[in-house]
């Protein structure tokens, strides 16, 4: 097990050597404070889009379901009749530039797997650039758009936003609540106190921290050809190798199990690099993969190779309050 492994399950689990780290977390915390007072008093430079921007972030490291959010968000507001752009950091991108836009026939190489997933799921005009605000500038010369949205950039205060979501896990939580290196966390726990709005991927339902939203199985993809199935392809107990480069891979080997199919999990690192060769597993048995991962793999899929597609679901209450957020933002805008 890799380091960042462990020190992830001691995040979670618990350990005294994190006691230890201690020091490097009071640091990181001023560094951190610091930052977001600059950014509240104004202190340090951030750009003010013409249009509404929605952060859809987290405070946790690792995945919390951000995309899957960001697809029914983009798909919630064309509904609407609003023209949605999304900029992301681009994490692991190797654009010729920057800022960069997204085409559906890019590789993941050159674009970053979670922006080109994005944009091939949903078409949506997206703009890649460490520097979101810069990424927003140019999305918007080049587009006509009502609205914004920012994947991840919580703590981004170079761009000024109008409109923060929260992901948390809701089976891992928040962890030992502690902020880096000694937990999780990428600021410190009250942050939550000042976002708009908390959603828990996972909840059984809404409570009083905040929207319950899960992610639902909607078909099974063939990589290499593209056929879309059911997810009644396998029959119950079918066993399958299990392949998940996401921030938190046990929810993807633990979907699979709710699906009745019996996963031999193999588990890599978040925005992993795949080949052929990694991903040859014996015995022989169809292998199953998040979306995410076959972005990257279309070029060298097996004719057994799949992706299980899933779709966000937030509750109706959140919906409902993000409406409401939507008429605040665009004074013009109804409802249909």
């Amino acid at each position: 097990m890799a380091f960042a492994d462990h020190l992830l399950k001691a995040w979670y689990a618990g350990h005294p050597a994190l006691a230890l780290l201690r020091p490097l977390e009071a640091l990181y915390r001023r560094v951190v404070l610091r930052k977001r007072q600059r950014f509240l008093a104004g202190e340090s430079s951030s750009y003010r889009a013409p249009v509404p921007v929605v952060v859809v972030g987290n405070i946790t490291v690792g995945g919390t379901g951000k995309t899957p959010l960001i697809l029914w968000l983009i798909e919630h507001c064309r509904r609407q009749g609003l023209r949605v752009g999304v900029v992301s950091r681009g994490y692991g991108a190797t654009p010729p530039q920057l800022p960069w836009r997204v085409r559906a026939e890019q590789s993941a190489a050159q674009a970053g797997d979670e922006p080109l997933l994005i944009v091939q799921r949903s078409g949506v005009p997206l703009m890649i650039d460490p520097d979101r605000s810069r990424a927003v500038q140019a999305l918007l010369a080049a587009e006509p758009l009502d609205l914004i949205l920012s994947d991840d950039g919580l703590q981004h205060y170079r761009l000024a936003r109008d409109l923060e979501l929260v992901l948390i896990d809701a089976a891992r939580g928040l962890g030992n609540r502690r902020c880096l290196p000694a937990g999780p966390l990428r600021e410190p726990v009250e942050r939550l106190l000042e976002v708009d709005a908390v959603l828990f991927n996972g909840a059984a339902a809404d409570n009083d921290e905040g929207y319950a939203f899960r992610l639902e199985p909607a078909a099974l993809v063939n990589v290499r050809s593209g056929e879309r199935c059911g997810v009644d392809h396998f029959p119950p107990g079918q066993a399958v190798h299990a392949v998940a480069g996401i921030g938190n891979p046990q929810r993807f080997f633990n979907t699979l199990e709710g699906l009745n199919w019996r996963p031999e999990p193999h588990p890599f690192a978040d925005h992993a690099v795949y080949s052929a060769e990694a991903l040859s597993f014996t015995p022989s048995l169809p292998l199953l993969m998040t979306e995410k991962d076959a972005v990257k793999c279309r070029a060298f899929a097996a004719a057994d190779w799949w992706y299980l597609a899933v779709d966000a679901v937030p509750s109706p209450a959140f919906a409902r309050w993000f409406d409401d957020q939507l008429t605040r933002l665009l004074p013009g805008h109804r409802q249909p």
